[in-house]
């Protein structure tokens, strides 16, 4: 899934890394490829911090963008079946278990930043956080680099590695793509679970890697911590996570495919609807998909995928009905729409081919 841009928006998702202001240890070994069919010995704790932050980069799978939510990996052994709604690494503690700096004191969010107390703040990377999976394992996270997102000071952006327990050493835990090779993290607040469902749990945040949706949506311009003209935009970021994997029952199910055309707009004007042809994008061959909201879609029109509506009606029996055309203006018209529920009243609309 690939999203119209309009140009102020694609001036914020230009990939121009910064120098990065913090480094990690430089690398002096040779990355280890772990052999599935071998058992690795395990590294001792010592060993095991000392490690991190040398730039081991194992190759890793890379999977189609607009599929994933946290943008990282499923699962540790390549061998399991990909599930997408499990992750290696789903949020994260703001206690750091092990750092560079004596007694440093938990981290707080502040906008799209981790921030440490004045003194230690210079010792962030090195910092070892406590994760955990989607099926409730433990995880070590370890922040290797601290990037400033060019012309926004609210975004760093951050180089992570996550302790790999089968093969033994720390990696990237974040999926590859051919157009971002080395993906980086995003700090947002909350938790998102397998459902793709957002909450509050105090102490503990996600890393949303740049492939993901989550990291998407908020370089769309919907960060879920700020305000546009006095509304909050974390319905809008949510709705947005719905929208960008085509998750129409709210169930973590996406129904897109790489590299689709969408276009998205919303009721508080952060991004307009594309009326303009361009290379990138022609109106008139695009008609209305969905009405969006936190939890799924509000109403449908089609799918993005072409899969016949009566599959996701089955997928969702009791979320939707047919009825008569609901008319939303502008020409998006539903023709199926959530039991009780206003589809005019949904924040967030898009249009696909």
């Amino acid at each position: 899934m690939k999203r119209v841009m309009k140009k102020s928006v694609l001036a914020g998702l230009s990939l121009v890394l910064a120098v990065p202001v913090f480094a990690g240890e430089p690398s002096t070994s040779t990355p280890v490829k772990p052999n599935p069919g071998r058992a690795v010995a395990p590294v001792g704790e010592a060993e095991r911090y000392a490690q991190r932050c040398r730039g081991r980069a194992p190759n890793r799978d890379v999977w189609p963008q607009g599929t994933m939510l946290w943008g990282t990996r499923r699962g540790w052994d390549a061998r399991q079946e990909p599930d997408e709604r499990r992750s290696v690494l789903v949020s994260v503690e703001l206690a750091p278990v092990r750092t560079l700096a004596p007694e440093m004191p938990p981290l707080r969010l502040e906008g799209g930043r981790l921030v440490a107390s004045s003194a230690a703040s210079r010792s962030l990377v090195g910092t070892v956080l406590r994760g955990v999976s989607s099926d409730g394992q433990p995880v070590e996270v370890a922040v290797c680099g601290a990037e400033p997102s060019p012309g926004d000071s609210e975004l760093v952006w951050y180089r992570i590695e996550a302790w790999n327990p089968v093969a033994q050493q720390w990696e990237n835990p974040c999926v590859a793509s051919n157009q971002i090779p080395d993906p980086r993290v995003l700090a947002v607040r909350g938790v998102w679970d397998g459902s793709g469902a957002h909450q509050e749990v105090a102490g503990r945040f996600t890393l949303a890697c740049e492939n993901g949706v989550i990291t998407k949506c908020i370089r769309w311009g919907y960060k879920p911590w700020a305000s546009h003209n006095g509304q909050p935009l974390a319905e809008l970021h949510q709705a947005c996570t719905r929208m960008a994997r085509a998750d129409y029952c709210g169930n973590g199910q996406n129904h897109t495919r790489q590299d689709t055309a969408i276009d998205m707009y919303d009721r508080l004007g952060v991004l307009a609807r594309t009326t303009e042809r361009s290379a990138a994008w022609d109106p008139e061959r695009a008609s209305f998909e969905a009405a969006w909201a936190a939890d799924g879609a509000s109403c449908l029109a089609r799918t993005r995928d072409r899969r016949a509506l009566e599959t996701v009606l089955r997928e969702c029996p009791e979320r939707f009905q047919a009825g008569p055309t609901v008319e939303l203006g502008q020409g998006d018209r539903c023709t199926m729409q959530r039991t009780r529920v206003s589809p005019e009243a949904a924040p967030l609309r898009n249009r696909a081919y």
